[in-house]
C-alpha cells in the first residue's frame, strides 16, 4: 500500500495521534521533517505499512500527479503518421550506422516529409539575403544588393526597436499583412482584399488549428462536425482529436485521379447528421498526400455545397503554386467564390491558408504563413484576435519571410533576374521528378500510381499478397505500415504508409515525397522497384 509522504521545514520528534486507527510520526531528516503514517496491525499491535525511500529533499517517492492515466485523454487520441513509428525507427537506424552497425544500406533517405532543404534544394538567393541583413542590420553597410537592402530597412522600420526580435502586433506586422492582401489582390485578378481580414502566422498548421479552435463546440449530438478527405494530411484528424470534434470523412476517387465528387460530400454530411453537428469543410488543393489539383468546376461544386449545407469552408492552397501537370491550373477558392456572384461571395465563410513552407521556397523552419477571412462575423472575429493574442506574436522572422514571398524582386530591381531563374529553376525540376516518379512506379507491378498532378507527393496504391497482409495482422499492424517498416529495414527509405493518411477498406498505399535530390530519387525509386519484387515473392 503506497502513503503519502510530506515535508515541513521545522524539525520535530513528536509523535502524534490520528485516529484511533493511524499514528502519524515526524523525525528529522536533512534538516526538515518528514511524516511517516502507520496503522495499527491486525494483532491490534503498531507496525509500519511502508517507510518510504527518502530524497535529498526529505520527500519520499510518490506517485507523479501527471501520468498516462490522468493526462488529457484527448491527446492520447492524437496521431501523425507523418513523424510516427517508421520515422522513429528511422532516426534510430541513423544512429545505429553511425556506430558501426552494418546494413544492406549505407544512408537512410528521408521521403516520408515535404522538407525540401532537408532533401537539397537551395534557398532564394534573395530570401536568404534580405533575411541575413535583418538578422544582423550591421551588414547593410556590407556589399549586397540595393533591393535587398531596401526591402530589410522596410522591414525592420516595421518591427519594435528596429529588431526582429522584438514582439509583433498578435494578427502580424500591419505593413507585411499590406502586403500579403496586395499579393492576393493580384493572384485573383484584382479582387480586393482588406488587411484586416489577414491574420500572420507561424506556418499555416497554426491558423489552421486555430480556426477548428473557434469551430469547435457542443456536446453529444451538438458536437462540431468537421468534414476531412480520405486520404488526409494528418495535421486535420490529429487537430479534431486533440479538440473532441468529431471527424467526418468524405472520400475523393482514386480512380478519377482522386477527384472530388459532390455527390460523395453530401453522402457523408447526412450520415454525420445522426450523431454531431456537421459546421465545416476541410480542402486541400494541391493536394496531400494525393497530389491532385481540382478543376474550377470541383471548387465551384464544393462552394454550392457550402452554402446549401451551411457550412464554414477552410480551403488549404499551400501548395499552390506546385502544379505540374498540362491542363491543370490552381484556382483558389476566394476568387472562384467572389466569381460566382454576391449570392456566394456575401455570405460563404471562407478561411483560406498559405505557407512559406511549401512552393518554390521550402523554407520549413521559418514558420511564416497566413490566413485570410472572408465574411466572418464581426464579433468572432473579435474572439479571433482574442486567441491569436494569447501566443503573442507569430515568429517574426517568419513574417519578415513571408514579405518576402508576397512582395519578391521586381521586374526593374537588379535581384529580379536572379530570383525568376531560382524561382523558375525549382519549380521545373519539381516537375520533371513528380512526372518521372509516377512513371517508374507504374512500371512496377503490383503497384498503381495516379499522375502526380501538384504538391510534393504521390499516394501510390499496392496490391499486397494475402500471405503478407495475414504477416501483418500476426504482428498486430496495418498492411502498409508492416511493408513500409520492411522497406525501411532492409533499403533505408522512410516512406509512411497510407493507413496513417485514411484510406478505402481493403486498399493500401504509402506517401512518398518526391523532393530528393533527382539522381537520389532514382534511386529511391530503383529500391522500392527492386523491394517489391522480392517482397511480393517473399509472400507469394
Amino acid at each position: 500500500q503506497r502513503k503519502r509522504i510530506v515535508s515541513s521545514p521545522n524539525p520535530s520528534k513528536s509523535m502524534t495521534h490520528i485516529t484511533g486507527a493511524q499514528f502519524l510520526f515526524f523525525s528529522s531528516h536533512i534538516g526538515r521533517t518528514a511524516f511517516y503514517i502507520h496503522e495499527p496491525c491486525h494483532s491490534g499491535t503498531l507496525c509500519e505499512l511502508q517507510k518510504p525511500n527518502m530524497t535529498e529533499n526529505g520527500l519520499g517517492h510518490w506517485e507523479r500527479v501527471l501520468n498516462v492515466d490522468t493526462m488529457n485523454p484527448n491527446v492520447k487520441r492524437v496521431e501523425y503518421a507523418v513523424r510516427g513509428p517508421i520515422v522513429q525507427r528511422a532516426v534510430q537506424i541513423e544512429k545505429e550506422l553511425k556506430e558501426g552497425v552494418k546494413k544492406p544500406f549505407t544512408e537512410v533517405i528521408k521521403a516520408n516529409i515535404g522538407d525540401a532543404h532537408a532533401m537539397g534544394q537551395k534557398p532564394i538567393t534573395f530570401f536568404r539575403q534580405v533575411m541575413a541583413l535583418c538578422v544582423y542590420p550591421d551588414l547593410l553597410e556590407d556589399k549586397f544588393p540595393e533591393d535587398a537592402k531596401n526591402r530589410a530597412r522596410r522591414i525592420l522600420q516595421a518591427c519594435g526597436g528596429g529588431s526582429l526580435g522584438a514582439y509583433s502586433a498578435s494578427s502580424g506586422i500591419e505593413v507585411i499583412r499590406q502586403d500579403v492582401a496586395k499579393y492576393i489582390e493580384k493572384r485573383d485578378g484584382g479582387i480586393p482584399s482588406n488587411p484586416d481580414n489577414i491574420y500572420l502566422s507561424s506556418g499555416a498548421s497554426d491558423a489552421i488549428v486555430t480556426m477548428l479552435k473557434l469551430l469547435t463546440s457542443g456536446e453529444g449530438k451538438t458536437r462540431t462536425g468537421v468534414m476531412i478527405s480520405i486520404p488526409q494530411y494528418p495535421l486535420y484528424s490529429a487537430a479534431l482529436a486533440e479538440l473532441a470534434a468529431v471527424q467526418i470523412s468524405y472520400c475523393l476517387d482514386e480512380d478519377k485521379c482522386w477527384s472530388l465528387d459532390v455527390n460523395e460530400l453530401r453522402r457523408a454530411v447526412k450520415a454525420a447528421r445522426e450523431h454531431c453537428n456537421p459546421r465545416a469543410i476541410c480542402i486541400i488543393n494541391p493536394g496531400n498526400p494525393t497530389g491532385q489539383v481540382q478543376s474550377r468546376q470541383c471548387v465551384e461544386d464544393v462552394i454550392r455545397f457550402a452554402a446549401e449545407e451551411h457550412l464554414f469552408l477552410m480551403a488549404d492552397e499551400v501548395y499552390q503554386d506546385n502544379v505540374y501537370a498540362e491542363g491543370c491550373q490552381f484556382h483558389s477558392f476566394k476568387k472562384v467564390l467572389f466569381e460566382m456572384g454576391p449570392g456566394y461571395s456575401s455570405v460563404v465563410e471562407l478561411a483560406s491558408f498559405h505557407s512559406t513552407s511549401k512552393c518554390y521556397m521550402g523554407e520549413c523552419g521559418f514558420r511564416g504563413g497566413y490566413m485570410e477571412v472572408i465574411n466572418m462575423d464581426p464579433e468572432v472575429k473579435l474572439q479571433l484576435t482574442k486567441l491569436v493574442s494569447v501566443q503573442l506574436c507569430p515568429s517574426v522572422p517568419g513574417q519578415a519571410l513571408l514579405d518576402l514571398v508576397v512582395n519578391p524582386p521586381q521586374p526593374d530591381e537588379p535581384s529580379y533576374d536572379t530570383f525568376i531563374k531560382e524561382r523558375t529553376a525549382n519549380l521545373h525540376i519539381l516537375s520533371e521528378k513528380a512526372k518521372m516518379t509516377a512513371q517508374v512506379l507504374n512500371t512496377v507491378p503490383g503497384i498503381h500510381c495516379n499522375p502526380v498532378q501538384g504538391a510534393m507527393y504521390t499516394f501510390p496504391r499496392l496490391t499486397l499478397p494475402e500471405k503478407a497482409i495475414n504477416a501483418a495482422k500476426d504482428k498486430e499492424q496495418a498492411p502498409d505500415m508492416f511493408y513500409c517498416m520492411k522497406l525501411l529495414e532492409e533499403t533505408g527509405i522512410c516512406l509512411v504508409p497510407g493507413s496513417g493518411f485514411g484510406q478505402r477498406d481493403g486498399t493500401y498505399h504509402f506517401r512518398m515525397t518526391i523532393l530528393p535530390a533527382t539522381e537520389k530519387l532514382k534511386i529511391v525509386l530503383e529500391k522500392i522497384r527492386e523491394f517489391h519484387k522480392r517482397f511480393t515473392e517473399e509472400f507469394s
